[in-house]
């Protein structure tokens, strides 16, 4: 099996490219701010269902690891038979995963619902292949920035799905509140015909096949790094979209401060996505992306020490949503850099699973330890430490692109 892929300009596809554009950070928006309202469901979901908080984290968790396994074929599929027809169909996989969920009657059958279906319904519809759309369509030299605009419509999408999903949650049950954001993620699949097209053959670059350009990118040793690094991204955000809100309800607020903390992440990360994307472009990758693990260390451990209020998870969460997704257009630019264009819906999709088994852990492992302790305290100094290890990871990445992907001269 080979993968095809093409440059901006060879692109046969007759959409202008803000309009791609407009309708890739739509979708993303949606798709993206529905999956981050799941951790307003933890409280409802495990007391109607009379399930522990483990079982629930563990739903997610499998549903970020689902997500994770399908990415790589996903971004894959997307390289070959084009964007628009693999997220349509991740559209309606995952509109399907959200009304099963609000008829799954146990903890066991949210594994499928919320786990398996919703996740491998996300992977085919997520902001991942959107920015590998963008990718083909971009010149280089734009794409940080662009890939920056799609991840700040992604945490636009959060902004404006957490206090909606809360409201349908107190309006109409968490039952219902899941057929409502199931039916806007299907409301959504017409916007797919805008990004419509797929990768073609690019001069200079190797023509591999899948096994082969995997093994290839796996031998790079920056590559390796940053695939690694990339599961501490992961831990941390899940573990904050899934336990900060009941984290924060334990400690005193109410509800609705718990999912205004979700879209203030959201909103401020549309301003670190956008600096991210900015400064990718000027700013060697690897010093922002240890940066921004640093700063999330040094965010993880002021939250510890201060009084837990409304004003402090705020501030909180503010600072967390400037680092939030501000590392995906980074990772995704030093991927296409390595590698080319050609192969960046699979090979940042591998790197994407690294994220999601991170993400996994995070999720899970949260729900563990409540359960075991009755606090979070060891998940914060956990992502303490992770954060710091990730700052050093990355600082040895050389942002040069690999020799093994461009045809030798004959």
């Amino acid at each position: 099996m080979t993968l095809a892929a093409t440059p901006a300009s060879s692109r046969s596809v007759a959409v202008p490219l803000l309009v791609l554009v407009i309708a890739g950070c739509l979708v993303a928006a949606v798709t993206n701010g529905v999956r981050n309202s799941f951790g307003l469901f933890t409280l409802p979901v495990t007391s109607g269902l009379g399930i522990s908080r483990e079982t629930w984290a563990l739903a997610i968790a499998i549903q970020n690891l689902a997500w994770g396994i399908a990415q790589p074929f996903a971004g894959g599929f997307a390289d070959r038979f084009g964007s628009a027809r693999v997220i349509a169909t991740g559209l309606v996989v995952y509109a399907i995963g959200l009304v099963l969920c609000s008829v799954s009657p146990t903890g066991t059958v949210l594994y499928f619902t919320a786990g398996i279906i919703s996740g491998a319904g996300f992977a085919t519809c997520s902001f991942s292949i959107v920015m590998a759309a963008f990718g083909r369509a971009v010149p280089h030299e734009k794409r940080s920035l662009i890939f920056g605009v799609a991840t700040a419509a992604s945490s636009f999408g959060q902004f404006i799905f957490a206090p909606i999903s809360q409201e349908f949650i107190a309006l109409y049950g968490w039952q219902s509140a899941f057929v409502w954001l199931a039916a806007i993620v299907f409301a959504v699949i017409p916007l797919t015909f805008a990004l419509r097209g797929k990768s073609q053959s690019q001069a200079g670059q190797a023509d591999l096949p899948f096994m082969e350009a995997i093994a290839r990118a796996w031998g790079y040793g920056s590559y390796r790094l940053l695939v690694i690094g990339f599961f501490v991204c992961g831990f941390h955000l899940a573990f904050i979209s899934v336990h900060l809100p009941a984290y924060l309800v334990q400690c005193g607020l109410p509800p609705e401060t718990a999912s205004w903390s979700l879209a203030v992440i959201g909103l401020f990360n549309i301003a670190g996505s956008l600096l991210s994307g900015y400064l990718g472009g000027r700013v060697p990758k690897q010093l922002l992306l240890a940066s921004i693990y640093l700063g999330r260390a040094i965010a993880f451990a002021l939250f510890m020490l201060l009084p837990v209020t409304s004003a402090s998870a705020y501030i909180f969460s503010a600072a967390i949503g400037l680092l939030w997704l501000s590392t995906v257009p980074l990772t995704a630019g030093l991927v296409t850099l390595f590698f080319g264009a050609r192969y960046m819906g699979m090979l940042y999709g591998i790197a994407f699973l690294s994220h999601q088994i991170g993400s996994f852990m995070g999720a899970w492992l949260g729900g563990v330890v409540y359960d075991a302790t009755g606090s979070y305290s060891i998940m914060w100094y956990l992502g303490i430490m992770l954060g710091l290890g990730a700052a050093a990871l990355h600082l040895p990445i050389k942002e040069l692109a690999s020799a093994g992907f461009h045809r030798q001269p004959a």
